[in-house]
């Protein structure tokens, strides 16, 4: 997903010293040592030890061993802890998503349907949107998020023509669930100076009336850059509570370390700060989008040590190489199940042409940058590895860990070059629970959808990889990614790929320690162990006792370098 709404409204974030300095936090302070005793500990280090307890020394995990081998180092100032035979495991990593995204509510209608929101009809979607546009000033976008045309009773994307009868005094965009495409009315249009004239762009539909080239509102991928852009103008109040939202969001389900996974210079210049002033206790992994970074990149000014602090990071740079296969802009080497507008030849599209692709890539790659790139469909899948390893052999390099965002219909043969190539997977696993149903019906067809998301497979070829859930794509919900590599149950109630089933700790694993290698972080953080930083949370009960009832487990406090930043009431 390119959720680049989040980054451009955080535009306002350089408002003025006297508004920031009203909105910075004082973080907590971790105490000078604590433990915590008699508990489940998950330490996720490299032999996935379950200990009794574990020693924490200021920010810093000291010792990990037995309740008697950590109570000799109490002393009457530790502050002691009794877990009382709860789980204490590393906090949860987000290796892909769009923080402060899950915040969207503030700004934005929620258009999603079940299992997610309630929006079950075109009547229901644009009610909200005419709810948002009665508390909007004329001429402000009124904006929307999450619907999903396959989960509509009418089994389509809304129209110009519905939108403007939501408003002809604001521009009005509807964000489809998988963000890659959005539905405008004909104030947004003009707007943007998108026309019947308006050809389509590389890497992107301007969907027209049927008959006509006038645009019927529905702008696919590269097309919606523009309306994207245009949706900047909020004001600096909105942009807060967003990320406070999100801070909440994440903090109450366990994750300790976020990721904005495709930031502009503004975006992360702004949560940059936001950081430094204490309003985000997580800490922050941005993906710079080369999009947004290539001027500098090319004028050789880009530095992202620049962003580099003792909670940010910027690892890597980030290009979108296709779309959304539930938005049927997934690149695939064989044609949807069911035809796309009756053509059945349609496979989709790249987002940049396989000539382009291997020249950023290898431009990228030559001047050292890790590079995170996004690949749903197999046939993108096999650009990206190809460039690759073209940039490889031209710029070897030992250990680049190049990640593979979704790597949603890869296939085996596919897999086996990723571990040769030294690629590594972030699978979006909670698709077999949100879309498993519709990926089997609609899209891939009952073979090609048993193999998405193919955990199993990494397993068997030895291939590292983690575990994402895209938000605000779907909620931030990591239990809910754990539980989807180990059942890969759709909401429907159907197995959907039971050969790529995983064990439990291994799903674990994807959200933590894993997670954390994939952006060269496993030093600092992702398991507890002696020397990294104490970013731990408490759940209220093991998620190896009972799987099937994983994602009903409680996080009861969440701690970042030893601090409590959240403590279930």
């Amino acid at each position: 997903m390119n959720w680049k709404t989040t980054a451009l409204v955080l535009g306002v974030l350089i408002v003025g010293v006297a508004i920031l300095a009203k909105m910075a936090t004082r973080l907590p302070a971790p105490p000078d040592h604590q433990v915590f005793i008699n508990g489940d500990v998950l330490t996720m280090d490299a032999s996935s030890r379950i200990v009794e307890a574990v020693s924490v020394r200021g920010e810093r995990i000291e010792a990990v061993g037995s309740t008697d081998e950590i109570m000799a180092l109490v002393s009457n100032q530790t502050e002691v802890v009794d877990l009382r035979g709860r789980t204490l495991m590393p906090g949860f990593i987000d290796a892909h998503g769009h923080f402060p995204g899950s915040g969207m509510s503030v700004i934005a209608a929620d258009l999603t349907s079940p299992p997610v929101g309630n929006k079950q009809s075109m009547e229901e979607v644009l009610a909200a949107l005419k709810e948002r546009a009665a508390s909007i000033e004329p001429g402000k976008w009124v904006s929307g998020f999450g619907y999903d045309d396959t989960l509509l009773a009418e089994q389509r994307h809304p129209t110009r023509a519905e939108l403007d009868e939501v408003s002809t005094e604001h521009p009005v965009v509807a964000m489809h669930v998988s963000g890659h495409m959005v539905v405008v009315n004909s104030m947004a249009l003009e707007l943007v100076g998108i026309s019947a004239e308006t050809e389509n762009p590389v890497g992107g539909v301007i969907a027209r009336r049927e008959g006509s080239r006038e645009p019927n509102g529905l702008l696919e991928e590269n097309a919606r850059l523009g309306v994207v852009d245009a949706m900047q103008d909020t004001g600096a109040l909105a942009v807060y509570q967003m990320i406070k939202t999100a801070v909440r969001d994440y903090a109450q389900v366990g994750v300790t370390t976020a990721q904005s996974g495709g930031t502009s210079v503004m975006l992360s210049d702004g949560l940059s700060l936001f950081s430094k002033l204490g309003v985000i206790p997580q800490r922050l992994v941005l993906f710079a989008f080369d999009t947004e970074f290539a001027e500098l990149i090319d004028a050789g000014e880009f530095d992202p040590q620049k962003y580099h602090s003792d909670r940010v990071r910027m690892p890597a740079v980030k290009l979108v190489a296709d779309g959304s296969i539930q938005g049927y802009t997934g690149y695939l080497s064989h044609p949807y199940h069911m035809p796309f507008k009756g053509d059945e030849s349609y496979r989709g599209y790249p987002s940049i042409s396989r000539e382009v692709l291997f020249d950023r890539v290898q431009r990228l790659h030559g001047l050292g940058y890790q590079l995170a790139i996004h690949g749903n469909g197999d046939e993108s899948i096999e650009d990206i590895l190809d460039a690759f390893e073209a940039a490889q052999q031209a710029h070897p390099r030992d250990d680049a860990r190049m990640i593979l965002i979704h790597s949603q219909m890869a296939r085996e043969d596919q897999i086996a070059r990723m571990k040769g190539l030294g690629v590594t997977p972030s699978f979006f696993s909670a698709h077999t629970y949100y879309w498993g149903d519709r990926h089997r019906d609609i899209f891939m067809g009952p073979e090609r959808a048993a193999a998405m998301s193919p955990a199993r497979w990494a397993q068997q070829y030895k291939l590292r990889f983690s575990s994402h859930m895209d938000t605000p794509v779907t909620p931030m919900l990591p239990l809910q990614a754990v539980w989807s590599q180990v059942y890969r149950l759709s909401y429907g109630g159907d197995v959907i790929g039971e050969d790529q089933r995983i064990d439990v700790m291994s799903a674990l694993r994807a959200v933590t320690i894993d997670a954390a290698w994939q952006v060269f972080q496993e030093d600092r953080v992702g398991s507890l162990e002696a020397g990294k930083l104490a970013d731990m949370i408490i759940l209220s009960a093991s998620p190896l006792a009972n799987p099937m009832s994983m994602r009903d487990l409680k996080v009861e406090r969440t701690l970042i370098g030893g601090a409590t930043i959240y403590r279930r009431q």
